[in-house]
């Protein structure tokens, strides 16, 4: 006799009822965006044999598969709603788990497996929900695309934004030798972007550069870190503590350190030395001579020999590097000493020297030869030829899309192209306070580009302008922007003003938003020219009907009319 306790008989009819109603098993799994996700489902194919088995969206129904997205006939799959659903297992032996590729949030939910099995209430159903998780975007892949004195662009491809869309691209940028902590750190807000140029960085430096895409969940890991160079310069600064001693009545020593480091701007190569020789009042006397010195001291120096006895002489010193010629250092005007003769009794020669920032009675900043290496300028006179002169592109007109915090987007319109197809676009920039040959940071754009995005790494307050290239030539400056940006790394307010070098580009800038204004000007004066022509043209016709005769003569010489024609057929 068996006896069975309440607990039991409760679990029997329990089982008993879950048989009949072919009960559900359930569980949970979580993956994240951009994964493969394999929900698992088998049964007995050595006791069943080879059977039909599908998956669908939502609660398993009393037959079939809701929403359902892929099908097995037991030995193949038949049909799949996308080709992200996969049988990766062997059907042959009962292996009819569902494997989704690359999932999205909006994969997430219930997914149900029916296997079909002969007989009444023998299905196996396997439900499993399915919980899909955004994640931070993938790390970039920052790129060099071009590398200038004071400028580079970097440019990157979209990477998986880790199911929630990019919001923000952040750059850091220090010198290779600081830490990531004193890192210039910059935000752009603009997810479409996949290249930017930063400014005014220092000719001949090392710069790292990372990157980090950022959306609502996160930021990414940073990017691969660049190792930037940028190319030499001009060095900006001229030789330090420049003194000029004189030795005897034919030469002068001239002693002098190098530039500032910082304004060195690459490595220096040698020095120019000029000076040629000025009158006892300071002027100008001869041509200038010109020598060169390789770099190599921390103090330089060099003797000017062969000059005159009792002559001022003025030199000027400029320090190179490949990349070009920097400012003059000047010292006060010497003099060589007296001639000695040997009939005469010896006297004590006095030795002077003259030290740059020493206030003598002229302090100029030009030197004077004794003897002269330069040709004089000639005008060579040819025969007139006639010759057609190709049009350059017209320039085209800037305007600001965007400022936020040091970061700058501009867009552009190219305009009339000339006699050539344009073949490229370039950007000058500089301080509002500098002018434009000095300092003057130069970016390239490729003919098809109509807008960019570039990064202050300084803040402040700077003046951009434009130029179109062809074949033939450059175009006249365009619309110049003034722009003052903020801190960096913060949003902040900003000021754009707008003025026209070129008659042509300011006509275009205000075309649009003052033509109405000029044709309500405009329109009264033609009216009124009118009227006084027409006045004109009577009182002129009564005038020549009286004396037969007529001249006319305009302050501006614009018309010159003698005769008795009538007016009407010039």
């Amino acid at each position: 006799m068996i006896h069975l306790g309440r607990g039991h008989l409760r679990l029997c009819r329990s089982s008993l009822f879950c048989l009949l109603l072919s009960c559900v098993s359930a569980e949970g799994i979580i993956a994240t965006v951009g994964t493969d996700v394999t929900l698992i489902c088998n049964y007995d194919a050595k006791y069943y044999g080879k059977l039909p088995a599908c998956w669908g969206r939502g609660a398993i129904p009393n037959r079939g598969c809701a929403g359902e997205v892929i099908r097995s006939d037991g030995l193949v799959m038949v049909s799949r709603l996308s080709e992200r659903y996969l049988f990766m297992g062997l059907l042959d032996e009962g292996d009819v788990s569902l494997t989704i590729r690359q999932v999205e949030e909006s994969d997430s939910g219930i997914y149900g497996c029916r296997v079909e099995i002969p007989g009444w209430f023998n299905d196996h159903k396997h439900q499993q929900t399915l919980t899909v998780m955004p994640v931070r975007p993938n790390p970039l892949k920052v790129e060099t695309r071009e590398v200038k004195e004071r400028t580079v662009t970097v440019r990157w491809t979209p990477v998986f934004d880790g199911g929630r869309p990019i919001t923000t691209y952040r750059i850091d940028l220090k010198n290779k030798q600081a830490s990531w902590d004193t890192a210039v750190t910059t935000e752009v807000y603009n997810p479409e972007l996949t290249q930017l140029t930063l400014v005014d960085l220092r000719p001949a430096k090392t710069y790292n550069l990372r990157m980090f895409a950022i959306n609502d969940v996160g930021i990414s890991e940073p990017s691969n870190v660049l190792t930037i160079m940028t190319k030499e310069a001009a060095p900006e600064g001229p030789p330090l503590d420049m003194q000029l001693e004189t030795l005897s009545s034919h030469s002068i020593k001239v002693t002098w350190k190098p530039p500032r480091p910082d304004l060195r701007n690459g490595v220096l190569r040698s020095y120019s030395i000029s000076y040629r020789e000025y009158d006892p009042h300071g002027r100008q006397f001869k041509r200038w001579q010109h020598l060169s010195v390789t770099a190599t001291r921390d103090v330089e120096s060099i003797v000017l020999s062969n000059l005159r006895s009792s002559a001022f002489y003025g030199v000027l010193i400029q320090a190179k590097t490949n990349a070009g010629i920097g400012p003059a250092s000047t010292a006060p005007l010497c003099s060589t000493l007296d001639e000695v003769h040997k009939t005469s009794t010896p006297s004590t020669a006095i030795r002077s020297t003259s030290t740059a920032g020493t206030r003598t009675r002229d302090n100029t900043s030009f030197i004077t030869p004794h003897t002269t290496s330069s040709v004089e300028a000639a005008t060579v006179w040819e025969e007139g030829t006639t010759s057609t002169t190709s049009v350059p592109p017209d320039p085209p007109v800037v305007e600001i899309k965007e400022v936020k915090g040091s970061t700058i987007s501009l867009l552009w319109t190219a305009g009339f192209e000339g006699d050539s197809p344009i073949i490229g676009f370039y950007l000058e920039y500089k301080a509002v306070n500098a002018s434009w040959d000095h300092r003057k940071t130069v970016v390239d754009f490729s003919p098809d580009q109509t807008e960019a995005t570039i990064i202050e790494i300084n803040p402040s307050t700077y003046n951009i302008r434009m130029f179109a290239e062809s074949s033939v030539g450059t175009s006249k400056a365009s619309n110049i922007l003034t722009i003052t940006t903020g801190e960096t790394g913060h949003q902040s307010d900003y000021h754009v003003t707008t003025t026209s070098t070129d008659t042509h580009a300011a006509a275009s800038v205000e075309e649009g938003q003052s033509g109405g204004k000029l044709a309500a000007i405009l329109l009264p004066v033609m009216l009124a020219v009118l009227i006084v022509a027409i006045v004109t043209a009577w009182q002129l016709r009564r005038i020549k009907q009286k004396n037969g005769s007529l001249n006319v003569w305009l302050s501006g010489g614009v018309l010159r009319y003698k005769g008795a024609e009538s007016l009407q057929e010039l």
